[in-house]
């Protein structure tokens, strides 16, 4: 089987890639990546010597590039996208174009080639899920910020395609996924990499918002199933029953690095932040046999451990990299302020 695995040098994609080489030993990986800001050549490292996998740098908008390539495939897995809600809410117009025009452009391609396309979605398209719900595959998608919205849009494109033109489409939503390379934007990175500096944790709110901690290899190997074994037409929720509430997972994080937790700082909350996103697995387990490999406790300390052992990756993007300095300071800095604690050096 040859894969065009789309956002390749991402957090998810570049992990997929991984999963693909090591348990196919036939199958081939054309990786295609735009290299935004959270696109890595880095994420691809020791994988260019593979005879199996061919990196391109290009745009799934452009429908030239996306024309040609899925042509060369088997099918198309879809990880590319703008992926950060706080993001979305200062730069909306980027979501929109990634997360919905590019998805039509693949959709376009995969029906005139006759191709399977898996879309990549995540547990934010439920929007907040009240206690005691867990969200199933047929739950309507009430999105509450620009990212979940577009991630949405692009959703209900591919139904219109599979309704309209038998397009063989399949869509996964994941819940909130750590572990390496992912980029220190999002809460488990950017804790990790500012308490190695003993850097304030900027925690929005109560920190009491409650998500479903996956490890990146667990998503990725559902996903895996699902380009094999899933029903055209159909979603299938990842998701692991590891609820926990922002705050206990920054305590954890805290704890492995023996780092003391007068580092939290609660700092005023973003807009419309959705408190519980949580999924019922039972439809991927039970069709697919799907099953997570890591706990709670062995998410966290190995996504730990791994950012530890790498400072190299993570010193290049937080330390180093001025467009994350200033993403960081137009996010966090007033934010900071306000709740007293100074700019990001501690000032």
């Amino acid at each position: 089987m040859r894969i065009l695995v789309t956002g390749a040098a991402g957090f998810i994609g570049s992990a997929y890639v991984r999963q693909v080489l090591e348990h196919h030993d036939q199958d081939e990986v054309l990786g295609l990546d735009l290299l935004t800001y959270a696109g890595n050549m880095a994420n691809l490292q020791g994988l260019k010597a593979n005879s199996r996998f061919r990196f391109v740098h290009g745009d799934i908008a452009d429908r030239e590039v996306v024309e040609d390539l899925v042509a060369r495939v088997d099918g198309i897995v879809n990880f590319a996208a703008e992926t950060h809600v706080d993001r979305s809410l200062l730069e909306p117009e980027a979501f929109a174009r990634a997360n919905v025009t590019g998805v039509m452009t693949l959709l376009d391609a995969a029906r005139r080639h006759g191709r399977r396309l898996v879309q990549v979605s995540t547990d934010e398209v439920y929007g907040h899920v009240d206690d005691g719900h867990h969200s199933v595959e047929s739950d309507p998608l009430r999105p509450r910020s620009p990212y979940s919205a577009a991630k949405a849009g692009g959703e209900l494109m591919c139904q219109a395609f599979f309704i309209s033109h038998g397009t063989d489409v399949v869509v996964t939503r994941g819940s909130n996924t750590v572990g390496p390379r992912q980029y220190p934007e999002k809460l488990v990175p950017l804790f990790v990499t500012n308490a190695l500096r003993d850097l304030p944790l900027p925690v929005y709110g109560d920190g009491l918002q409650l998500r479903d901690w996956l490890y990146v290899d667990d998503h990725a190997a559902g996903v895996d199933l699902v380009v094999r074994q899933g029903r055209a037409g159909e979603a299938y929720n990842i998701g692991v029953g590891q609820e926990r509430p922002n705050i206990e997972v920054i305590r954890a994080i805290l704890d492995r690095l023996d780092k003391p937790e007068s580092l939290i700082v609660h700092v005023p909350d973003r807009p419309g932040h959705d408190r519980r996103y949580s999924l019922n697995p039972a439809k991927i387990r039970e069709e697919l046999g799907w099953s997570p490999r890591r706990d709670f406790a062995s998410t966290i300390n190995d996504t730990v451990d791994w950012y530890v052992s790498n400072p190299t990756w993570w010193r290049a993007i937080a330390a180093d990299d001025q467009r994350f300095a200033d993403y960081y300071e137009r996010q966090y800095g007033w934010r900071l302020e306000a709740a007293g604690a100074g700019t990001r050096d501690g000032s």
